[in-house]
């Protein structure tokens, strides 16, 4: 077998060549990093080697081993760069990974069932000459004849014409129907035998009873209320889709107890209640408290979400957690802790500006102080929250003029915006503008939350000179997704026997998941971990769980 030359190899400066004599390959490493990890690209010794500035590492494979078999490792390139107005297929799935492809800006990266799309946002252009112009005409990457395109850096061969993509609102109808719902009950123990049957029920299951009745806490011991909890909603908020009552809302709760199940291996049951009077909620939560290890409450509209949370928060041992409220707030704080690393500020000196003061703005906004930043401007349908407005408010509004607008300021938006170093939308969208922020201070950080249109758009952001943006949608970098919080949360609570969560641990449940990302790692496109990073979960149930302990809210 033949090897390369290390001494030909165009690299660049800062690189190291590393041999591994087991497998017969090179490694080309770059000085700050040493493995292989995102930004690899695997070069046949016998194809031309790139070089190119963007690439950190090179793989280099013996010369009998093709990069293009079904069979082979990824194979990609950074900082990919595609035309307007076309789709790229990659049809060897093997050949492409969400994980390790990355596209500028100006696309966005689709996960068809395996399948993945790189989709130009707008506008139209030309792929190896060919004119791109029509809705639904599709590149295809046929493996038998992969083509590289210097400036467009994209494999694409044959154009045809194929069918779109199913509608995913018609997909989702159709998986709901077949499955009849996400959940099922599942038994734990085995129960084949009269033996069996005597052991789970009638007559064995009378010592467990004895036993909790002379301790209640062992209750924990002996039935499922240690991982368990009870996502609650009255239907009056759901997602995008407002007021559609409990029987319309139980899908989205049957799908957080799916995601709290998958992500956090909680136990969750969707409970959806025909009342919308907060005390009636609360008394409900109340009731069936003796049969969770905890209460979810979930798209209840604000502000009575508020004031049943803390109610039951005060006459309830078990957690109880708003997760429309909070669960952005512990997100974001993440991603914003990372950051300010990247453009060498202090949260301490942030100017910020957040845009929407309902449920989850209030407590993004109450977050922001826990991190220590000093100023911060909050916006309401109505204009600036001010001190000399405190008897129009509602009681979260009123909270908010003793943390916000320390000098009682009456600004608009676009003059707040002006002296802000980081912009978060919890609002409606398209409310501020490329003007807006072009007038922040120097690298400005966005977070335009608004589902599924944002306060303003990505590529507007961007091209208005924002360095890092981070969005509600998972189209795009850095999506401010709950899921990264709730799951964890719970487990830690749970696991700690924790008859509360405090603002303590929300906050150390955003350090976890902001310590994710090492320092090496954190670039403008990579502030927060995936959804589907394995080690978050585990990661917020340990801070979380430490920190219950070192409060001393446990059992």
């Amino acid at each position: 077998m033949n090897k390369v030359d290390k001494n030909k190899l165009p690299i660049k400066a800062g690189c190291q060549i590393k041999e591994d004599s087991s497998s017969s390959m090179i490694y080309v490493y770059h000085s700050d990093n040493e493995s292989i990890s995102r930004g690899d690209v695997y070069i046949n010794p016998n194809q031309t080697i790139l070089n190119d500035p963007n690439i950190s590492y090179y793989r280099l494979l013996s010369e009998n081993t093709s990069i293009f078999p079904q069979d082979t490792q990824k194979f990609f390139f950074k900082n990919t760069k595609l035309n307007h107005g076309s789709r790229t297929r990659y049809i060897n799935s093997a050949i492409m990974s969400l994980d390790y492809f990355y596209v500028t800006g100006e696309c966005v990266l689709e996960d068809e069932t395996g399948t993945y799309w790189i989709t130009l946002i707008e506008g139209e252009g030309t792929i190896n000459d060919i004119p791109v112009t029509q809705e639904g005409v599709i590149f295809t990457c046929d493996h038998e004849e992969l083509v590289y395109d210097g400036t467009m850096r994209c494999m694409v061969a044959h154009l045809y014409e194929e069918e779109k993509m199913n509608n995913v609102y018609e997909e989702s109808l159709a998986l709901h129907a077949k499955a009849e719902g996400k959940l099922s009950v599942e038994l734990k123990v085995p129960l084949e035998t009269r033996d069996d049957l005597s052991l789970a029920y009638t007559p064995g299951v009378a010592q467990p009873c004895r036993e909790i009745a002379k301790n209640t806490n062992d209750v924990y011991k002996y039935t499922w209320k240690s991982n368990s909890v009870a996502v609650v909603s009255d239907g009056s908020a759901v997602l995008g889709l407002g007021e559609i009552g409990p029987e319309a809302g139980l899908p989205v709760m049957e799908g957080k107890c799916v995601l709290f199940k998958k992500f956090g291996g909680v136990d969750a049951v969707p409970l959806c209640i025909d009342t919308k009077d907060p005390d009636e909620i609360i008394k409900f939560c109340q009731q069936i408290a003796p049969t969770f290890g905890g209460i979810n409450l979930e798209d209840i509209s604000a502000p009575r979400c508020v004031t049943i949370e803390r109610e039951l928060k005060k006459t309830l041992n078990i957690p109880v957690f708003h997760d429309d409220q909070h669960g952005t707030a512990i997100v974001l704080a993440a991603a914003l802790m990372n950051a300010v690393k990247l453009v060498n500020k202090k949260l301490e000196d942030l100017t910020v500006v957040i845009s929407g003061v309902g449920a989850a703005g209030s407590s993004i906004i109450h977050m922001m102080k826990d991190l220590g930043v000093k100023e911060i401007y909050g916006f309401g349908s109505k204009g600036i929250i001010l001190k000399d407005d405190y008897d129009k408010y509602d009681f979260l509004k009123k909270e908010l003029t003793a943390i916000t607008n320390s000098k009682n300021e009456r600004l608009t938006l676009s003059e707040a915006m002006s002296r802000s170093d980081v912009f978060i939308g919890v609002s409606v969208p398209g409310i501020i503008n490329k003007e807006m922020v072009s007038s922040m201070k120097k690298d400005p950080i966005v977070f335009p939350m608004a589902n599924p249109e944002p306060e303003i758009r990505y590529e507007d952001a961007k091209e208005a000179g924002a360095a890092i943006i981070g969005t509600g949608r998972s189209d795009y970098p850095n999506q401010i997704n709950n899921v990264l919080a709730f799951p964890g949360l719970f487990r830690g609570a749970l696991d700690a026997g924790a008859t509360k969560i405090t603002e303590g641990m929300k906050l150390a449940a955003a350090k976890g998941i902001a310590s994710l990302i090492s320092e090496e790692e954190l670039r403008p496109d990579y502030i927060i971990p995936d959804v589907f990073d394995e080690r978050v979960a585990k990661v917020v149930a340990e801070a979380v769980m430490k920190q219950a302990h070192e409060e001393g809210v446990i059992r």
